[in-house]
């Protein structure tokens, strides 16, 4: 084994803090992983990595050692592209993850055009409504809808969704359309909370002559924690839902779904890329964020 592909190896491990999930993401066996940690042990005369049955953690010497190595990494990776600007194939693998409604209604749709430009590319594309580890499931980059947390990673900020309020046709049938925010007191909407269990805010709406978001406690005796759950109840008749604008759009043009209150939208969501903090991101990363970006900004505000 070659001394980038140890090195390779390491930073994996300390990212990962897992032989098992290093040897699964690089089809090694975990064998193989062990013995490159330490081969470079060996060659180093220093530990890397404090090794229990639980826990694999960074040494003070592996600490320095890993600063080195990503360093060392980016710039071969720099050195491989130096002259990729010229070619337009992509090769090798690219996991991305994004929220099951931009996959399904804007990325997959679009991705037959991006996959016969670059054939031998190879996207394992990761679709949920739950915040995945990006470092640590192996992800180059992430779409993220809301807020973003504090964190080590690296943002590009790309526009913002807008949302609705929407109930089905039957459901507003049989309760009446509310025309005001007063009127929602007779009428349910339908819960969504990542996790159950949780307490839901209610009815979310933006006051844009103070630029906050306010909240009205709503009856609703259904609760949902996935995005596919939360339309197909609002389909059913069940409640009031408020969703991106563009998930929609289809119900709504064949009157299956009804917009109400549009003077009282919820805030529009941020949308932003997501990737680890890197010098240089491989060419397939720089090119797919690129492409991606292309296509989801015709659904996009710029507030």
């Amino acid at each position: 084994m070659d001394q980038l592909t140890m090195m390779h190896i390491f930073t994996k491990v300390a990212d990962l803090s897992s032989f098992t999930q290093v040897a699964d993401q690089m089809n090694l066996p975990k064998a193989s992983v062990s013995n490159a940690i330490r081969h470079l042990e060996a060659q180093l005369g220093t530990r890397l990595l404090h090794r229990t049955t639980r826990r694999v953690q960074m040494t003070q010497d592996g600490m320095v050692y890993y600063e080195r190595c990503k360093d060392i990494l980016a710039d071969m990776d720099d050195l491989q592209q130096l002259f990729a600007s010229t070619q337009t194939a992509l090769t090798g693998r690219l996991r991305v993850d994004m929220s099951i409604g931009l996959a399904k209604n804007i990325l997959l749709p679009a991705l037959p055009a991006f996959m016969q430009q670059h054939p031998a590319l190879q996207i394992e594309v990761s679709s949920t409504d739950r915040r995945v580890d990006l470092v640590r499931e192996g992800f180059d980059c992430v779409i993220r809808v809301g807020a973003l947390q504090d964190s080590s990673l690296i943002a590009r900020p790309l526009g913002f969704l807008s949302q609705v309020n929407c109930a089905s046709k039957a459901y507003l049938e049989r309760h009446g359309t509310p025309t005001t925010l007063a009127a929602l007191e007779t009428h349910q909407i339908i819960h969504y909370l990542p996790s159950l269990g949780a307490k839901s805010s209610g009815f979310e709406y933006w006051q844009p002559d103070t630029g906050t978001v306010a909240f009205m406690p709503c009856a609703g005796n259904l609760t949902v924690n996935n995005t596919e759950a939360y339309l197909a109840a609002c389909l059913a008749g069940l409640g009031i839902i408020q969703v991106p604008s563009h998930g929609i759009r289809s119900y709504l043009n064949t009157g299956q779904l009804v917009e109400i209150l549009p003077a009282h939208r919820a805030a529009p969501m941020p949308v932003s890329l997501v990737y680890a903090n890197r010098r240089q991101q491989p060419r397939r990363v720089q090119m797919f964020m690129n492409w991606v970006e292309s296509i989801i900004k015709p659904y996009l505000t710029d507030i």
